[in-house]
């Protein structure tokens, strides 16, 4: 049987409540806090985290980081603990998002104490996401399930992130009145080219092996073996000098381990021509310049048919999301290409209070999630020429005296995931620095030194093939070079 979530830890429940620590007590249990809504294991130097509120897609609340949140401070301080393990319960979702529906019906009802309510909630959840992306020990996200808005905060920060077959990635939240927030502002920009730009403004979504190819997870294996996977990670034992990255490259090559191959006929599909589109069409710093090039795009005669298609679906989509989230969130990738992860969080936490009093974040939770069947939402404004440029900057202008989010660790943010060379499929850089730094090579050798460097992780091939297509030419003497 696996641990209850309820904490019972004598160190704590002995001090007298006026002199718990600060940090513990606004992690105390609430009343109405569901004891059994995350649930703790321990598999020898293995600590696994389930979420466990199944009929809500474990969906994250209050009660749940505040469970949480301490027992990753307990994980940290002990010596028995090595690797951190995190998972959804039920066979559909690791985690949908962020109790999203609750927070708009308590500003619905209650006004601006509701509002204060949910801001208390979005500094708590981002306090937990920062203390996972700056984790000082090996902490791993089994994404086997929908994985969206909350779910991908408890996830896309870890250095690493398994995708399953039943992985669906998607940031809705656009599409709610909301802002790609749980550090969405440094992970999209972070993506290759303008895949990040995109995911953040369509909400698209990545199933599977796709969520490999686009950067988001770092392993595929079959959702069959992750219970064997948990397992065998319980039997590795670290030397006590060992530092973080050797214990994750131990790991890494643990998972492979498991590596059944790539499910048949699934070549990337954020992939050539439409990746160059996106490419192309995203580039932009205003929604509407965004708008033209996907309408060029869509009736230009040099444009191949699937990629029109796919400029007229992602007008449509464009057209279905909240004006305001639009613009805000366009102005946030940029910005946040230029943050770290601590501006990202405290930054997100100002954006966040900023929608809780604006109208379109109630109107667009009440209509797409709380109204049965799901209706349009009444956006405020509703066109894109009535959201100035100075209402797009009011969201990131921090008001003086406004309170800013303390978070709990310090010391170890940073500017680029520290972990992304090893982890992972190669990135377009690291293509173009094998290519130029082997002048003269053919295609073939520039895919098999790549593939030897990352010892045969499957996709590497895939990537590497789809990179080089797009990115290079061939010479008169068969041999590759870079284009641009």
């Amino acid at each position: 049987m696996p641990l209850k979530a309820r904490i019972t830890n004598p160190a704590y429940l002995a001090q007298p409540a006026s002199t718990m620590p600060d940090a513990y007590a606004e992690f105390k249990e609430q009343p109405g806090d569901d004891p059994d809504d995350v649930h703790f294991n321990t598999l020898y130097g293995v600590r696994t985290i389930q979420l466990n509120r199944p009929k809500k897609y474990n969906a994250l609340n209050g009660s749940m980081i505040r469970k949480i949140i301490p027992r990753l401070q307990e994980y940290q301080k002990s010596a028995l603990a090595s690797i951190i393990i995190i998972g959804g319960a039920g066979p559909k979702a690791f985690c949908a998002g962020g109790d999203v529906s609750h927070l708009a019906s308590s500003i619905a009802q209650h006004g601006d104490t509701g509002r204060v309510d949910a801001k208390h909630y979005f500094g708590l959840e981002y306090k937990l996401d920062h203390l996972i992306a700056t984790y000082p020990k090996p902490y791993i996200a089994y994404l086997d399930g929908i994985t969206m808005g909350g779910g991908v905060g408890l996830s896309v920060h870890a250095p690493i992130r398994i995708a399953t077959e039943n992985t669906v990635f998607a940031m809705p939240e656009t599409g709610i009145g909301f802002f790609p927030d749980v550090g969405g502002s440094f992970f999209l920009p972070r993506l290759e080219g303008r895949l990040g730009t995109y995911l953040a403004l369509t909400s698209s979504t990545l199933k599977g092996v796709q969520a490999l190819y686009a950067g988001v997870a770092t392993h595929y294996i079959d959702s069959s073996v992750l219970a064997n996977l948990t397992a065998r990670l319980g039997e590795l034992v670290f030397k006590d000098y060992s530092d973080l990255r050797s214990r994750l490259l131990t790991i890494s090559r643990t998972i492979e381990e498991f590596n059944a191959g790539l499910p048949p006929a699934s070549p990337p599909l954020l992939a050539g021509d439409i990746r160059m589109a996106i490419d192309r069409c995203f580039e932009p710093s205003s929604i509407e310049a965004i708008i033209s090039a996907l309408e060029r795009e869509r009736d230009s005669p040099q444009s191949a048919q699937h990629v029109k298609d796919w400029a007229a679906t992602t007008l449509t989509t464009l057209a279905e999301k909240s004006p305001t989230s639009l613009k805000v969130t366009l102005r946030q990738m940029r910005l946040g290409a230029t943050w770290d992860t601590r501006d990202a969080f405290r930054r997100e936490y100002h954006l966040a209070a900023k929608f809780m009093s604006h109208p379109d974040f109630v109107a667009g939770v009440s209509a797409r999630l709380l109204h049965k069947p799901a209706t349009k939402p009444q956006w405020q404004p509703s066109t894109l020429d009535a959201v100035s440029a100075e209402e797009v900057e009011s969201f990131f202008k921090i008001e003086e005296g406004e309170e800013g989010l303390e978070l709990l660790t310090q010391g170890r943010d940073y500017d680029r995931y520290p972990f992304e060379r090893d982890f992972g499929l190669p990135r377009e850089e690291h293509v173009e620095e094998v290519v130029r730094r082997g002048r003269g090579a053919r295609r073939n050798e520039v895919l098999e030194t790549m593939v030897e460097g990352k010892e045969g992780q499957i996709g590497v091939r895939e990537k590497v093939e789809e990179v080089l297509e797009r990115r290079c030419g061939v010479d008169e003497e068969g041999k590759v070079v870079w284009k641009g």
